[in-house]
């Protein structure tokens, strides 16, 4: 069986433990032939297991904090003399709210917080590409991929100001990925990934509901961290190498949906 992206060279960002996204798409490279750096912010990666992922897929870890230029130069540059070459792909699955974390309403955010939301989750993409692109880190016809949440369009009270930076971090990738189309045909895309049992997911309030309501709105379910790691795997490949600019729905048909038969069923029974 001809393994999608044998040969091919990657770095993914935010593989904190085994329940994140970034772990199983580090599992599934794996799997379909491709070598990868690990990274991840210091302060996470003490908080992690990513050594255990390491060992079983033959990788490196290189610590880098995403907001910083000298980290990221130091990471690319690293990266390529580890695997022998430019890179062929990026994971970009960093997102952090202090005002989450913190419980902060909406309407009463702390703007040093909101900066730090933006920095992290959304401008770090930026930084990524940019550094990337200074450094001619990345093979033409390269592919980056970056999670996101429908949030970036639509109201989920509870998601914050992660809901500006998720649609900051699609507005970047569209820019970029234009910008970097043109100059070495690298395509940029975000993939809008269902509510999962993540550790950073599930530290949003509601969680629990939401998932529960997202779950059964959608025709084929929840997607899971595992499907979703196969998806970004086929955007790493040649396979969608006309690909590029896109904000890309794996959710199982929620983000298309108005209403849904089993909610109004689950509706009427509760009123009972």
């Amino acid at each position: 069986m001809t393994q999608l992206l044998k040969g091919k060279r990657g770095i993914i960002f935010g593989a904190l433990d085994e329940q994140s996204i970034a772990w199983k798409v580090a599992q599934v490279a794996h799997q379909e032939g491709a070598t990868f750096v690990l990274t991840n912010a210091p302060i996470a990666m003490r908080m992690g297991e990513i050594n255990k992922l390491a060992e079983t897929t033959n990788s490196k870890i290189i610590p880098a904090d995403a907001t910083s230029d000298e980290d990221l130069t130091k990471l690319f540059t690293e990266s390529q003399e580890i695997l022998g070459g430019k890179i062929d792909f990026v994971l970009h699955s960093i997102g952090m709210s202090p005002n989450v974390r913190k419980a902060k309403p909406y309407m009463d955010l702390n703007y040093d917080f909101f900066h730090k939301t933006l920095d992290v989750s959304a401008l770090s993409l930026h930084r990524v590409l940019q550094n990337a692109h200074k450094l001619d880190a990345l093979n033409d016809w390269a592919s980056v991929v970056a999670l996101s949440y429908i949030a970036a369009q639509r109201t989920f009270p509870d998601y914050s100001d992660m809901a500006e930076a998720k649609a900051l971090l699609e507005s970047i990738a569209r820019s970029f990925g234009y910008h970097y189309g043109k100059a070495k045909h690298v395509r940029v895309n975000t993939v809008s990934q269902s509510p999962t049992w993540t550790t950073a997911g599930s530290g949003v309030p509601g969680f629990k509901e939401f998932f529960r309501y997202a779950d059964t709105m959608s025709p084929l379910g929840n997607a899971s961290a595992e499907d979703c790691a196969k998806y970004c795997v086929t955007l790493f490949s040649d396979y969608t190498r006309m690909v590029t600019m896109q904000n890309l729905f794996h959710d199982g048909g929620f983000s298309m949906m108005g209403i849904n038969a089993a909610m109004v069923a689950t509706e009427t029974d509760d009123s009972k």
